[in-house]
């Protein structure tokens, strides 16, 4: 890659993406676990010729290769090319932090919030193994990507993911990882599948609680649950290619967290937490509008009464992420609000905005005034996630 000279609507920007992902080495967790739980943590294992993922010993997580459309040489490809590429094959700014920020310097970003790949990315991947075994690998991967975000400089900010299932666990984790300088959390968007109650519960009241005390922002990443609607195994037709899947699958993500808000509206669960700031991640924003008129027509049909109308909230307290939008997005975000949109990548996924981000977005950023043009592209994140960008040089 040669370094790119930023697009002129970007000049006096700082920059934040606000969707990256974490490709974890194959050796994430067996280096760091300690005596009986180096065998027990996910680890890669050759079975019939193929690579895989492990945990528990034989409990098959899933095939070992990165979810990084990135070559090692920083060419990009595309489709399904990825799946046959083994880690040391793929891109090093995945995972190392050093070879990243180079990237980043590269690509006129100043800062990333950062998602796991392989627990799910609501930490929802690990059900079928016991609990400690969960709490353990879920510690690993927060100590491993605080240094991560250690060894960036503070470029990359990693968000906490989250031992769900136990509140007390729960509380204690985010307290550990808000220590080590997370900034926010990633969970599971619909635990209610797993036995526990809905998120409008009070059972959930001590982890929004301390959210909003600390001002840590909860995340919610498209494919951070478990419906049919999350993932490309229905919907699709069934004589599409897979690589026909896969655009159908990146098309149809979106909807899951369309019915994760609708849900959050009618709760009214954000009612009792005002000051708890939710961030729907790698979503877009265009559904936004047409979401929130929907509910607020069907509730008031009804009978269903609200203190706030659901825009009035989304505007106090909730954040969309934008990435392949451009040919409405200075009107969708008027729509959506300002103050609420944050522009991502997604890197190094399938279809993230890569080598040139900027370039992509220069002519939509071009329509934003100078001030609404800092908010979408750096300053909101910046205010969500409580990051200095003037200390990041």
């Amino acid at each position: 890659m040669t370094l790119q000279s930023k697009p002129e609507a970007f000049t006096d920007v700082a920059v934040i993406d606000a969707d990256t992902h974490y490709a974890e080495p194959y050796d994430l967790w067996t280096s760091r676990a300690t005596g009986s739980w180096k065998d027990r943590v996910p680890q890669v294992k050759e079975v019939d010729g193929e690579l895989a993922w492990f945990m528990d010993g034989d409990v098959r997580m899933g095939p070992a290769f990165a979810s990084c459309t990135i070559r090692k040489d920083g060419s990009k490809a595309y489709g399904m090319e990825m799946t046959t590429w083994k880690f040391e094959e793929i891109f090093d700014g995945a995972w190392d932090a050093k070879a990243r920020v180079a990237y980043m310097d590269e690509a006129g970003i100043t800062a990333q919030i950062c998602y796991p790949n392989l627990l799910g990315f609501g930490n929802q991947k690990g059900m079928n193994v016991d609990a400690e075994l969960r709490l353990v690998i879920t510690k690993i991967y927060n100590d491993a990507l605080a240094e991560f975000q250690a060894d960036s400089g503070n470029r990359i900010y990693p968000m906490a993911m989250v031992p769900w299932w136990d509140m007390k666990d729960a509380l204690a984790e985010v307290e550990r990882c808000r220590a080590m300088g997370l900034r926010g959390l990633n969970t599971h968007s619909q635990p209610h599948n797993n036995g526990l109650p809905d998120l409008g519960d009070e059972h959930w009241n001590p982890l929004w609680e301390f959210c909003e005390d600390t001002g840590m922002p909860v995340n919610f990443h498209i494919g951070g649950g478990f419906s049919s609607a999350e993932w490309f195994g229905e919907g699709h037709w069934p004589s599409f290619t897979p690589t026909e899947k896969l655009a159908y699958g990146s098309s149809s993500l979106f909807f899951a967290n369309y019915q994760l808000f609708a849900n959050i509206f009618i709760s009214r669960w954000l009612e009792r937490h005002p000051k708890l700031k939710l961030v729907s991640v790698e979503s877009g924003v265009g559904w936004i509008p047409f979401m929130l008129e929907a509910v607020e027509f069907q509730m008031r049909e009804a009978r269903s009464d609200y203190q706030l109308s659901p825009t009035e909230i989304f505007a106090r307290q909730i954040y969309g992420c934008s990435w392949f939008e451009r040919k409405h997005l200075v009107a969708d975000a008027h729509k959506v609000g300002i103050d609420n949109v944050m522009f991502q990548t997604d890197f190094p996924h399938p279809v993230c905005l890569y080598p040139d981000a900027l370039e992509y977005m220069a002519d939509a950023a071009a329509q934003f005034t100078d001030e609404e043009r800092a908010k979408v592209f750096g300053g909101n994140a910046a205010k969500v996630y409580n990051i200095d960008t003037a200390s990041l040089g």
